[in-house]
């Protein structure tokens, strides 16, 4: 069976998507699958079962990366097409079937979007796929037995970003005297680039014994890096995504994004919002008490969350 499936260029839209692929992936064992997606997400598919090509999509003015994507893929003979980005291609290619999202915003988590392409319910979870190379360098990154907090302080939104003393803050109550990782060792994780440093650099600069682990990572390492870790605090952003998809307990945190359209899914994830109107409240409206207490709920749960569930 040959899948062809186009989805975002964004990591965190992308990371929500892999939920459907594992579906395909469980519902037809044998399928070979052509991924394309934004250049900076391919790593989220590379290790994926099943994958025969990965295509990255290289975005251009007036659409003109389209055209480009369906040269590559139209000589071929599909079983089935998606399309998450709501583009005509699918409707340009023989398939024997074809799944296509609708564009723009609506109500409801991106996940039941997603899921309601190929109408699939429940809407199955993100998952993150990583190797035994991967694996390793976390190990050597983070070795031993120790428990570990990962921070994510960065986002590629500024209004997005927790401010960072709340940050440092947090991590001492809870790695400190007491708290629920005491003794944890702490690894602050972004992508790369200046942006994402500086956002990092003060809560680098006030943890000094922290593992610095900005822009250093491909998003298989940084999967395997997150599977490891006891608990994940980050923005919304793409590795607040993919934690969850690990399954490692995670607190998204927000303020002027909605959480009702893109609060973390996972086996043991949460939102934490900021207090004001959903989607538009500032980040500085979020304590870091808030935040501790929060995770301290969520890692004494023994059940699972509910999808896209917000912290009481």
């Amino acid at each position: 069976m040959q899948i062809l499936f186009i989805t975002s260029t964004r990591i965190g839209d992308a990371v929500l998507s892999t939920g459907l692929i594992d579906h395909l992936l469980r519902e037809h064992p044998d399928a070979r699958f052509t991924v394309a997606c934004g250049r900076v997400a391919e790593g989220l598919f590379r290790r994926m079962p099943g994958l025969e090509r990965l295509i990255p999509i290289e975005k251009k003015r007036w659409g003109l990366h389209w055209p480009a994507l369906w040269a590559q893929v139209a000589f071929r003979r599909w079983d089935l097409v998606v399309d998450l980005r709501g583009s005509a291609i699918a409707w340009m290619l023989w398939a024997r079937r074809r799944g296509v999202m609708r564009g723009g915003r609506r109500p409801g988590h991106r996940l039941l979007h997603i899921a309601e392409t190929l109408g699939v319910s429940p809407a199955p979870r993100p998952v993150a796929w990583f190797g035994p190379d991967d694996a390793a360098r976390a190990e050597a990154l983070l070795p031993g037995p120790r428990p570990v907090l990962a921070l994510g302080p960065t986002a590629n939104w500024p209004r997005k970003v927790w401010p960072a003393d709340r940050f440092i803050h947090l991590a001492q109550a809870l790695t400190g005297p007491g708290g629920v990782l005491e003794g944890a060792r702490i690894a602050v994780l972004g992508g790369p680039g200046e942006q994402e440093r500086a956002m990092a650099a003060p809560v680098l600069a006030a943890l000094p014994g922290a593992a610095d682990l900005v822009g250093v990572l491909d998003l298989p390492e940084a999967a395997a890096v997150l599977a490891r870790s006891s608990l994940f605090v980050g923005n919304d952003s793409g590795l607040m995504h993919l934690s969850a998809a690990t399954g490692t307990p995670t607190i998204g945190l927000f303020g002027p994004t909605p959480a009702s359209e893109y609060a973390p899914v996972g086996l043991r994830a949460l939102a934490v919002l900021a207090k004001g109107p959903p989607g538009a409240a500032p980040m500085g409206a979020l304590t870091a008490t808030r935040v501790a207490e929060a995770a301290a709920a969520l890692l004494a749960r023994p059940d699972p969350v509910e999808l896209g569930e917000v912290a009481a």
